[in-house]
């Protein structure tokens, strides 16, 4: 029989896409409120490798991701990914949100995403959240999969998460 152990706190993030500067700063501002200060911002980067949020969020998309300097508990990211979803909501305008957001976290071997959407390589949470394996972390670097969303393949996007995992790496110690 296996020892039970509980998981490590782990490295919160989110990735947040809109043409809306004033909707990142409002959006950081009420993560800030839930989950504690930022301890990572990234530039704000082109979004231009789907349309698939075009119609709702609109033209000249922007990515920024945030990590935060508490530890968070990994159980709880179904929470996180409701919590993001409110905000969205909150920020919508006629109907339509302007924003999205995604929470995950880091730890020393993978990288995790939050979804509502169900799929073959996700894992059901709770509460209507799944969580995938995003990327995984091995021989030194972050390593894509299969399904890894492709601005989270990009060397730009790879380096922003292998300098958190330092920062988390030096939290835990």
């Amino acid at each position: 029989m296996g020892k039970i152990i509980i998981s490590k706190p782990v490295k919160l993030i989110c990735g947040l896409i809109s043409n809306d500067e004033a909707l990142f700063l409002a959006a950081k501002r009420l993560l800030v409120k839930k989950f504690g200060p930022v301890d990572f911002e990234s530039e704000r980067f082109k979004f231009d490798y789907t349309s698939y949020y075009t119609d709702e969020l609109g033209q000249d998309l922007k990515r920024v991701f945030f990590s935060f300097k508490k530890l968070f508990d990994p159980s709880q990211l179904d929470r996180a990914k409701i919590y993001s979803n409110k905000i969205e909501m909150f920020l919508s305008r006629d109907g339509k949100r302007k924003i999205n957001i995604d929470p995950g976290y880091i730890d020393l071997a993978k990288l995790v995403l939050a979804s509502t959407k169900d799929f073959s390589h996700r894992i059901y949470l709770g509460r209507g959240i799944y969580a995938e394996i995003t990327l995984i972390y091995k021989n030194g670097g972050f390593k894509i999969l299969e399904w890894t969303y492709p601005d989270y393949r990009t060397n730009e996007h790879l380096k922003i998460f292998s300098d958190i995992r330092k920062a988390y790496h030096r939290q835990l110690k």
